[in-house]
């Protein structure tokens, strides 16, 4: 029987708002059904809270400092192995769907991911430029327009002279954006309907890749860019949302307890000053529920096509939203829990469901994968006494099969912004099962939190004297890991471990 694996990732969702929602926000039956037939980890971690580094460290299974991606701007590099490379090698059928994010999305809006392990693509990220908007051009003339004004990244300087054509596709979009004008805020409805947004379309091109896949093994990854602001539902999922229940920002606390990383001007303002919190938050929780439907549809494709049996279904995000907790949006050095943590839920054939509690991350996403699909890891050639050898490439563990031990921690590191790319944004974090210790560099100052006490991360306990021995515990931690962080070696331009 043909075996299949779904890959399905959303784009800035932290597992806080997947909980959140559950109590009573909005109706996720989808998602409710994937967590009752599989496992949920509840303490799952990006390891780069930016969209790049960290989907680069789920494709490769080892951290930035490896792969060599270690912030938006940088390219992947193809010779690095990954998950897919060796599925694709192992006689699978690999597609990709929607947003990678391995090259920077300004370098052009059409880029060729085939080179990381895909036999078969079909591309639309954060600009909205390229392939879904060349397709609502074609198939839904009558919404080109429309489409066209959500198109942000303007700057793109592919944009000039767009296609075969040699377009000014620049100019059509600002014509665009001035007869819709909402679109330049942070959340509005989609000025078309839901059937020709790019989450459907996505989903689309998806439906139809497993619809040809026949009898082979195939592994899609279908990976959509919503949540990602701006907050752009459908105007019909609005009203999924009860309003009265939306939670209240976790006030921010780093005003009373000041480091000097938020004495920066960009931090003299709150983002619940400057922007309606609940507006935004409804928006975000209806693009939930938009993206939940897309799930049912894809989780009955799979059953027409009796796939379901033999499948492996992993459904998780890049990173978080802060979503106006502590008075922040987005993501970044900002190392708060609606930050760092993902929702990562497993189902399918042979995983035991339930829920587990133990520290996990994105680099056991690849293990994972190969693991099920029984697919060898890749590995790194060695120079021994005993001759050649080869020693494990991956750092993350198999997750269907209980830990033998807990981690003592989860790094989480941030390496600049576009906001500065300066070691101002630079920071890291060791999280362990308890506590959340951060480390801002160029003088920002530290962050301790004890979790159990202080769930909201209300009370920086770095300079607290009764907490100096857990901080010095935590320091020498961080240390530890971040030393760790560069093994094994990078595999590009490998020959020989250890050799000469």
């Amino acid at each position: 029987m043909a075996r299949t694996i779904l890959f399905i990732m959303v784009d800035q969702l932290a597992a806080k708002w997947l909980e959140e929602a559950d109590t009573g926000v909005v109706d996720l039956p989808n998602l409710r059904e994937l967590r009752r037939r599989g496992v949920t980890f509840t303490r799952a971690f990006t390891n780069n809270p930016v969209c790049s580094p960290s989907r680069a460290s789920i494709a490769t299974g080892v951290m930035p400092a490896v792969h060599g991606l270690t912030e938006c701007g940088y390219s992947l590099d193809p010779d690095v192995p990954t998950f897919m490379d060796a599925l694709q090698e192992a006689g699978w059928g690999t597609a990709a769907f929607g947003k990678l994010h391995f090259q920077p999305q300004i370098a052009g809006v059409n880029p060729d991911y085939r080179e990381y392990g895909f036999d078969e693509t079909a591309i639309t990220e954060d600009a909205r430029a390229g392939e879904w908007l060349d397709w609502v051009r074609e198939e839904h003339p009558e919404h080109f327009e429309a489409a066209a004004a959500t198109v942000w990244m303007t700057m793109i300087p592919e944009l000039d002279a767009y296609g075969e054509h040699r377009e000014d596709l620049r100019s059509v979009i600002l014509r665009a954006r001035e007869r819709y004008p909402e679109v330049t805020r942070n959340a509005y409805t989609l000025p078309f309907p839901a059937e020709v947004s790019q989450t459907e379309w996505i989903t689309g091109r998806a439906v139809d890749y497993l619809r040809r896949s026949g009898t082979s093994d195939v592994f899609a990854q279908v990976s959509y860019v919503q949540p990602h602001n701006p907050f752009t539902p459908p105007a019909e999922y609005l009203d999924r949302v009860n309003t009265n229940a939306l939670p209240e920002p976790t006030p921010a606390a780093w005003q009373d307890e000041p480091i000097a990383y938020y004495s920066q001007e960009r931090y003299d303002q709150l983002s619940t000053e400057t922007a309606d919190w609940r507006l935004e938050r409804h928006y975000y929780f209806a693009d939930l529920a938009h993206l939940d439907d897309q799930l049912g549809v894809l989780m009955n494709t799979l059953s027409e096509l009796g796939r379901r049996e033999e499948s492996l279904i992993l459904f998780t995000s890049d990173h978080g939203e802060l979503l106006h907790d502590q008075g922040l949006l987005g993501k970044w050095e900002r190392h708060y829990d609606a930050c760092i943590r993902i929702p990562l839920i497993l189902a399918g054939e042979g995983v035991e469901p339930g829920s587990r509690e133990e520290l996990v991350d994105h680099l056991d996403i690849a293990p994972t994968i190969l693991g099920w699909a029984q697919v060898p890891e890749p590995a790194l050639p060695v120079r021994s006494a005993d001759g050649l050898t080869f020693t494990r490439a991956l750092k993350g563990r198999d997750l269907r099969e209980e830990a033998s031990h807990e981690r003592a921690g989860v790094l989480i590191q941030s390496n600049g912004s576009h906001h500065d790319p300066g070691l101002v944004s630079w920071a890291r974090t060791v999280r362990t099962a308890s506590h959340r210790y951060t480390r801002h560099f160029a003088g920002g100052g530290e962050q301790l939190f004890d979790l159990e006490a202080d769930p909201d991360e209300q009370h920086n306990l770095a300079e607290a004297p009764h907490a100096k021995g857990l901080r010095t515990e935590l320091s020498s931690l961080l240390l530890e890991l971040e030393v760790a962080d560069a093994s094994p070696q990078a595999a590009t331009g490998l020959y020989q471990l250890g050799s000469w």
